[in-house]
């Protein structure tokens, strides 16, 4: 599966809806970016679609999700602990296999930062952290990306570089995006969220920045 067709998603908080009831249908090799002022509800409409489609996904929520504690080489390998057996994760937290050495090794130096690999990550950057996120989204290889203001940390260059990497590695892909330009260069779909409901949904192609900035 890479796409998805969810319907009726609702959520409240303190008893008041903050989402929905609305209806989301991705297709299979869509880039859709969620675009919308802050506390329009993008970010809550990321969780109730991942909580739908978890095992199919690859997440890079905007908290990152990161565990200070270890190095950068097991917070990104962490993005397939589900996919091995219990004595395999216990080993590699001890004496990491060379194949997944290697292949967490030469995510990050496509993200710029392959020096990083065995850095504790509270000692990272904010950018860097966010890298790190990224890093273990692409080792977990799902067919869809749930990517949560991925570059929010990122300088330009940077930023488009990881953008690139993303729509390259994932057929399939949901953005939430505060970067209208941004949304309209790498996506194929812009879906607009305001007050909780979907307000737009067009062709990238279709539009101009000013078109979407009404939502703002």
């Amino acid at each position: 599966m890479t796409g998805f067709d969810l319907s009726g998603l609702t959520a409240s908080f303190g008893g008041e809806r903050v989402i929905g009831p609305l209806s989301l249908r991705v297709q299979q090799g869509e880039k859709v970016a969620l675009v919308g002022k802050s506390g329009a509800g993008k970010s809550t409409l990321m969780r109730l679609i991942h909580e739908q489609v978890n095992r199919d996904a690859s997440l890079v929520p905007q908290e990152l999700g990161l565990v200070n504690a270890l190095p950068v080489f097991h917070n990104v390998f962490m993005g397939q602990l589900d996919r091995h057996r219990s004595w395999y994760n216990t080993v590699t937290l001890v004496r990491p296999f060379s194949r997944d050495r290697d292949g967490v090794r030469e995510l990050l130096k496509a993200l710029g930062m392959p020096e990083k690999l065995w850095i504790p990550t509270a000692s990272l950057s904010g950018g860097q952290r966010q890298r790190v996120a990224i890093a273990r989204a692409l080792y977990r290889n799902a067919p869809l990306l749930l990517a949560d203001e991925p570059i929010s940390a990122l300088d330009g260059p940077m930023a488009h570089q990881v953008m690139q990497l993303l729509k390259e590695h994932f057929s399939t892909s949901v953005f939430a995006l505060h970067d209208v330009d941004m949304a309209l260069a790498y996506c194929n779909r812009i879906v607009g969220i305001q007050d909780g409901q979907i307000a737009l949904d067009e062709p990238a192609e279709r539009l101009v920045a000013s078109d979407i900035m009404s939502l703002y």
